[in-house]
Order: C-alpha cells, then structure tokens, then sequence
C-alpha cells in the first residue's frame, strides 16, 4: 500500500486519484498525519513493529506554499510550490480553494513524472468531462488548435487526447446547434436486471432468471414513480427518453410494452427527439421483444458484444457467444432499426491486441450505426479485481494502442468521436469513446456527460440531476437494493 499524509483535510481524493494513476496496480490511501491506516496496521508484527508507518508521500500546506516529501526505496526527495503570482494575490496554500487546488495537482504531477519517469496521457486530469474544458476554450473564441494547445500546457494532457477532447466538444457544439435543448428535461427509466451479472459490472444488476415476483412489484414502484415525475415535470419538453440499466430487454415483451406503454400514457413525448433502448445482452433479444420496441417510437438502440472473442465472454460470464451477437444484430436490422449501437470493452483479462483486433473486424463486418468504445474501469473490492489479482493479468499493457485500434476502425466505418468520458481507475488511464456515423449521434449521451440540461431518472440506483440558480447541479439517487427501492416509492405515495 502506497500511504500519503496530509496536515490538513484538503484534497484527498485529488492526492489518492493522481497517485493511483502513477502506480495503477498499488493500493493508495490518503490520510490525515497522525490518523492510523487500519490496513497496515492489522498487517503489522506484534513485536519490533514502528508506531507510525512511513508513508510514501507527505504533503504539507503552508501559508505561502506546498511543500511535499517522497520515501520510497530510492531515497527521500522533496518538491515545494511557491506560485509567486499567487502570493502577489494574496492567495493562501493552507485552506481550500481553487488555486490551491491547481497548485497542489500541478506539483503532484511534475513530481510524480519526475519520479517515475513517465506521462499520463490525460495529465493531471482526474475528472469524468475532460471536453468541458476544451468546449469553454472554444465557446470563448479559441480554435480546436488553441483549445487543444491549452489543455497540454495547462493540464499536461498529451497531444493526441488533447486534439481527441477537442474534437469532440467542437462535434458537440455543432450537433447541439440543430438540437437547440432550450428548457427542455431527459428521461433516464433504470432496469436493473440482467440475464446475469458480467464480472467487470458496477451498475445496479441482479439475474432476471425466477425473479417473476420481485419483477412485478419492481414494475409497479417505477409505474408509480414515473407518475410522480410525470406530475413534476408537466408542462416541460421531454427531449429524450433512455431506458438503461441492467438490461431493458431482460424483461419479457408484455413487460416492456406495459413500460413502454405507460411512459407515452403519462408523459407528453410528442416533441421526444431520441429515444434509446438498451438492448445490450445479446441473449436478452427476441423477435417479440423487438417488435414490440418498433410498435413504440424507439429510434435508437444497443446489441453490446463487449468482446467478439467466446473465451473472454465465458470469463466475463456474459453468457451468450459472439454468434449470437452476430444473429441479435441481424434481427434487429431486420426489424427495421437503423441506428444500432454496439459497446466493446478494452482492457478485458487476457486479452491482446490480436483479440481486439478481431473483434473490431467482426463489429466492422456487421456495420453497426455507433460505437462506443470502454477502457475498463476495475472497481476497488470488486469481482473483476479480484479475479486479475488472482490470475496475474496486466490490464495495462497496450491499453493506448488497443484504443488506437479502435479509433482506427471507427474511421474506417465512417464514425466520427461525438462524446468521451472518464472513470476512476481506467485500464492505462485511458477513457471511454462514443464514436456514430453523421446524424446516428446519441443525444443522451452528450446531455448526460455534458449536463447540459436536468435528467429526471427513474428506478432503482439511478441518478437524478436538476439545476439550482447558478446552474449548480444538486443530485438525487435512488437506493440500488431493489426491495429498498420499492420501500421508498411506496412510502412517498402514501
């Protein structure tokens, strides 16, 4: 474990996010000097053990400066921040503040690439939208050269994801140009439920398989919380609809036209410009249920292989083959959906270049409308951790050039970069790509990365997000245990 002390409460996430970036397959805690590390702690020897653990780094805010100490076996090394113009201000280390906060990430990371030898590719960036800062660089008049140029020298982002976020947010602005948003609201409906749950998986899931009852009771508190959000929102422009989870079509096909059904019944959707259904598990589509998606006006939806490679998907226990992929997809072309999108996950356990590249081919063989392309993200304590740290796999290694494969094929099917997002802990500190063909774009998706407007969000684990005056955005989550979920909707309508 790598331990960092600080001797005040400010930015701990920030010190713990960078250095994990550095040292990905460390275990880091930021703490406060003096408080215990309950981990090495338990781990110490009950004879001949120090009363304190050195730790890696020590971060000290002074009035007039940042000073901060390394130990490793290399030795001991020490950096300081002394921002001169900042002092000039009367700008004060020692407390909270978005120049501290500068100050600090940017020592940490010229420190930490002093010391390791190495760059990140997203520089000190810890954040999820990287492209809101090249969109207000370029809303302020910069072109996509200047916005670029300054997220390099600002940020230490490297050239190439700095043209990337450029890019993009300069696409965004110019599909957000014909979609004018105005005062309208999105529409997030959760289903949390799947055929079973993938091992790399964080969102809300738990296998459909003999779960009829607690489905049904499930339905019945999302009938009555889209009524009360219905209610909420009268009067407003419903822009788009996103049915996510868990898998949608993991429900039957009476359930999902009763769903479907009842958002039209209680919602005015007849200026609606998207709407979205994740399909997602291959072995959740069927003739019927797609049928029934066409009777309603689902524009858009997802058949997500994540890996064409029969291997990977044992490992990941996605529970269909890439065959089936292949067949899902023609059905749901044949069914007349023309913008299909389809997700791919990089960084998945023993897989090389060679098996994403093969998976590229195959996705580029069917011709889906967008891409969107993950680095994945291993969440701490979760199954997919556990499973890499017990078979040894390097999710790091070529993680840039598997990416850049994928761009590659994106290309080559005609797809532009439309929206980009980053999570903590990213296989290679990389991030997630929405790539679509001209006029496919997936509204939502740019909405909700950007927050360019309020989602009113339906369902067990999903996230509400309003605007406050000043435009700050206040979030309201719903609990992930379903029977908590249903507890919740059922004591807000008595």
């Amino acid at each position: 474990m790598l331990v960092a002390k600080v001797n005040a409460d400010l930015y701990r996430y920030e010190i713990d996010a960078l250095i994990h970036a550095f040292y990905p397959g460390e275990e880091v805690r930021t703490v406060l000097a003096g408080q215990a590390v309950p981990e090495v702690q338990a781990n110490k020897k009950s004879c001949g053990g120090t009363e304190d653990e050195p730790a890696f780094l020590s971060v000290e805010y002074e009035e007039d400066c940042i000073g901060m100490l390394f130990s490793d076996e290399q030795g001991v090394r020490r950096f300081a921040a002394l921002p001169g113009e900042l002092k000039e201000a009367g700008i004060r280390f020692d407390r909270r503040s978005p120049e501290t906060k500068d100050a600090l990430k940017h020592l940490l990371y010229e420190s930490l690439q002093d010391i390791t030898g190495h760059d990140l590719p997203w520089g000190e960036l810890i954040g999820v939208r990287p492209t809101k800062i090249a969109t207000k660089q370029l809303q302020n008049g910069a072109s996509i050269n200047e916005a670029a140029l300054y997220m390099q020298k600002r940020h230490y982002v490297s050239e190439d994801k700095a043209m990337l976020a450029a890019r993009i947010a300069q696409t965004e602005l110019d599909i957000l140009d014909s979609n004018v948003l105005g005062d309208g609201y999105s529409l997030y409906v959760g289903i949390p439920y799947c055929p079973s749950t993938c091992l790399y998986c964080s969102f809300p899931s738990y296998p459909a398989a003999g779960a009829a009852g607690q489905i049904k009771a499930y339905l019945e508190a999302l009938h009555e919380e889209l009524a009360m959000i219905a209610d909420m929102n009268r009067g407003r422009r419903l822009d788009t609809v996103y049915f996510g989870g868990g898998t949608p079509t993991a429900l039957s096909a009476g359930e999902l036209d009763q769903l479907l059904g009842k958002v039209r019944e209680l919602f005015d959707t007849g200026k609606v410009r998207e709407w979205t259904v994740e399909a997602g598990r291959p072995d959740s589509i069927t003739e019927d249920k797609l049928r029934v998606l066409r009777d309603h006006p689902v524009t858009r939806i997802s058949v997500n292989p994540q890996t064409m490679n029969d291997a990977t998907l044992r490992i990941i226990g996605r529970g269909h083959t890439a065959e089936q992929t292949v067949r899902a997809f023609h059905m749901a072309r044949e069914a007349g959906f023309d913008n299909i999108n389809m997700d791919m996950i990089l960084g998945l356990p023993g897989e090389t270049a060679k098996d994403v590249a093969h998976t590229l081919k195959e996705i580029e063989e069917l011709g889906p409308d967008s891409l969107t392309v993950h680095s994945l993200a291993i969440k701490k304590g979760s199954r997919m951790q556990q499973y890499i740290a017990e078979k040894g796999y390097d999710t790091v290694l070529g993680a840039g050039s598997t990416m850049e494969l994928a761009i590659d094929s994106a290309k080559r099917m005609d797809m532009l970069p439309y929206y980009l997002y980053r999570q903590k802990n990213m296989t290679g500190n990389q991030e997630n790509i929405g790539f679509a063909k001209n006029g496919k774009y997936g509204l939502y998706n740019i909405i909700m990365m950007e927050e360019l407007q309020p989602v009113a969000a339906a369902g067990a684990g999903s996230v509400s997000k309003f605007f406050e005056p000043g435009r700050r955005i206040v979030r309201s989550d719903n609990p992930k245990e379903i029977t908590a979920y249903i507890e919740k909707i059922k004591s807000a309508d008595r």
